[in-house]
């Protein structure tokens, strides 16, 4: 049975009777199958879901990215990889069943996988903690990344969760503290790093994992330091305007594109990725190819570089950079000093300072 979202009852109608065309005989009496009806239906479901896809808002998108259909870091490692062996523990206190981790082949080449997962029953959701990772989740995945820096081994990650778990035993575990371990380990390692937003990114249980050296994002993915519902709650103490607060937030992969967030966006099947798995897998693998290769001939300082001018460059303009490319080391621009004297309001700051210094010194002597 599928799962249509509220803004998909025309594209639910028109796949009702497509089903019906399809299948005469469910219907009273028998009757030959309408081929060229058949056409005519498909073209206009095709139309309606162009129509509609195309023209999503944040808070759409955000819907689409939670659908519960659409694939699972599960579906991805199972049909991506090869040879892959799951590993448990955070040789601390236990497993997280909300993400798996281990060992496999992609194309032949040995890959740390980690994928935060969601479940894909009620019974799997629950145990998987709705794919909300507690502290010895991320120390888990610490072990491993470090494991995976020393053999000289790229690490795939796969994002898919509406946050870190908030329960007070896991504050008690260090919540906060494994989570900013994970960032320190994924910023600190010098093997290739891939992240790939399949669906929800949440806050900082999203960011643990997602400081790479490519950010990658499905199309109808979300990528977000709070949910719309609880940015809506702090800033307007109302979790009905999340539409307001899903456009303010700028969390489409689109938008964060624009922004220089993230990579690169991998393009979904019409409708999303739920309506053509073996598309959107087709899609995943061919990005991983792409981004794994470019890394391939980079010595591992270079990797290293990569990542830190990256994340140096987000959000900077103009600022005092004499090669906004490479960040690694900031250098005043030339003649900076100049412009700043020339600036009347930084004299008579300074002016004013020096006034303030003298009468100070001229006071306690």
């Amino acid at each position: 049975m599928k799962n249509y979202l509220n803004f998909e009852t025309d594209i639910k109608n028109i796949e009702s009777e497509l089903e019906k065309l399809k299948d005469p005989y469910n219907q009273e009496g028998l009757s030959e199958v309408d081929t060229k009806k058949i056409s005519k239906t498909q073209e206009e479901l095709d139309k309606k879901l162009k129509d509609i896809y195309s023209n999503l808002n944040s808070w759409q998108t955000t819907m689409v990215a939670r659908h519960e259909d659409r694939p699972k870091s599960k579906f991805f490692i199972d049909n991506l990889f090869e040879e892959f062996i799951a590993l448990a523990g955070d040789r601390y206190y236990g497993e997280d069943k909300s993400v798996i981790t281990g060992f496999g082949k992609f194309n032949g080449q040995s890959v740390l996988v980690i994928g935060q997962d969601k479940g894909e029953n009620l019974d799997s959701r629950i145990e998987k903690n709705f794919g909300m990772m507690r502290p010895e989740g991320y120390r888990k995945t610490i072990r491993l990344m470090s494991l995976a820096d020393k053999f000289d081994i790229p690490i795939i990650s796969f994002i898919d969760t509406p946050g870190a778990y908030p329960g007070v035993g896991a504050e008690e575990r260090g919540q906060a503290e494994a989570i900013a371990k994970s960032i320190e380990c994924c910023m600190k390692l010098k093997v290739p790093t891939l992240s790939i937003v399949i669906g929800e990114g949440g806050s900082g249980g999203a960011i643990a994992l997602g400081s790479s050296s490519k950010v990658i994002m499905l199309e109808n993915a979300i990528y977000s330091v709070i949910s719309p519902e609880g940015c809506a709650t702090i800033l307007w103490r109302d979790p009905k305007k999340m539409l307001d607060a899903a456009e303010a937030m700028k969390l489409s992969a689109k938008d964060l594109l624009n922004l220089n967030v993230i990579d690169e966006i991998i393009p979904e099947p019409l409708g999303g990725a739920h309506r053509d798995r073996n598309l959107i897998l087709s899609n995943v693998r061919e990005s991983i190819s792409k981004n794994l290769k470019f890394f391939k001939e980079m010595s591992s300082e270079e990797i290293l570089d990569q990542r830190k001018n990256k994340y140096l460059k987000i959000g900077r303009g103009k600022g005092f950079v004499t090669n906004p490319e490479s960040l690694s080391s900031l250098e005043i621009k030339k003649n900076s000093i100049k412009h700043f004297f020339r600036n009347k309001i930084n004299l008579l700051y300074l002016l004013g300072g020096l006034i303030l210094a003298v009468t100070l010194l001229i006071f306690f002597l």
